[in-house]
């Protein structure tokens, strides 16, 4: 008997992986931006300039994000309103934690 690796979930695991490093990148490039929006003012444009590059729409689709206008113009709100992403996110999960809590306690 031979052992036997299950390859579409290897290549599953593989690709969450790759997306998750691409989001990094995302993540990075918006703190970036919100960097030069408090240095030079101009932070939102910045962001729009690289989402719609070609490596731009590239990571954002790497990292599983459809590179629209929709979505630049969400990272340009994003990035002016000045608040880092791992505050944004650490916000946004006790924001979640707290619903769930009161939703069980009601």
């Amino acid at each position: 008997m031979t052992d036997f690796v299950d390859g579409t979930a290897f290549n599953a695991e593989q690709g969450n992986r790759a997306r998750k490093l691409f989001a990094a990148v995302v993540l990075a490039a918006l703190d970036d931006a919100i960097a030069d929006d408090k240095k030079y003012g101009n932070g939102p444009e910045q962001i729009a300039r690289w989402a719609r590059s070609r490596d731009g729409r590239e990571v954002l689709s790497c990292a599983g994000i459809d590179p629209n206008e929709r979505v630049v113009q969400g990272l340009m709100e994003f990035v002016g309103k000045g608040v880092r992403t791992s505050v944004a996110l650490s916000r946004e999960e006790s924001e979640r934690r707290n619903a769930a809590a009161q939703a069980e306690a009601a």
